[in-house]
């Protein structure tokens, strides 16, 4: 199946509709609650995210539609650095890479700092989120400039801080996860090369709050 696709677009150019639901970026965009929970179920435990619509809204509502959709689901956490960050956000699918890599979130202003256990978008540059994000295994408040924290975890940070590290960081200043080759390759190139990485087997929201305005 041949796929096409400017940004903000479900366009495919063969009469047959692709089967992974993932691929349809127009599913995308249902507003965030002012505050809500998620589980993510993994290879080591479970742990719980607390979102604050507040700190970073367009991160925020980017990270509840990308769980709620079941985007994570089976992702590996395939850039994890002792006593830095775990990252993770790249899938198996190589089309589903493909089409959101097209879909660049504006940047949020940062409300709130990179302490330990907080979650923020990763970000290759102005105006680049995508669908990665990470967990600060430490106080990181040299990363405020440039990366906005949108929730922290709630519970089972001991899970998270248990994620298989041994792999390091990709090129070029280590010999882990090279992530323009995850990108194109998903799975595949996961389940050749670094085949120790934890996953994510399910992430569901199990709470949404909104507030009411006058």
């Amino acid at each position: 199946m041949v796929i096409g696709c400017s940004s903000g677009s479900d366009e495919v150019e063969t009469g047959e509709l692709p089967l992974n639901p993932l691929l349809y970026v127009s599913r995308f965009r249902e507003e965030s609650p002012d505050y809500f929970k998620a589980r993510f179920m993994t290879t080591k435990g479970d742990f719980v995210v607390e979102v604050f619509s507040d700190w970073a809204p367009l991160g925020s509502a980017r990270f509840f539609n990308l769980v709620k959709q079941g985007w994570y689901d089976g992702v590996r956490f395939h850039r994890v650095l002792e006593d830095f960050t775990a990252g993770w956000g790249i899938h198996d699918d190589p089309y589903v890479n493909f089409i959101w890599q097209k879909e660049l979130l504006p940047d949020d202003p940062s409300v709130e700092s990179n302490k330990k256990g907080r979650l923020s978008f990763a970000r290759s540059g102005p105006n680049s989120r995508t669908t990665q994000v990470f967990v600060n295994y430490k106080d990181n408040l040299s990363l405020d400039e440039l990366f906005a924290p949108f929730g922290e975890i709630l519970e089972g940070m001991e899970v998270v801080e248990n994620l298989y590290a041994g792999y390091g960081d990709g090129p070029p200043r280590g010999e882990g996860v090279y992530q323009a080759m995850a990108i194109a390759r998903g799975g595949e190139y996961f389940e050749e090369e670094f085949p120790d990485l934890d996953k994510i087997v399910e992430a569901i929201i199990v709470e949404e709050v909104s507030f009411q305005r006058n």
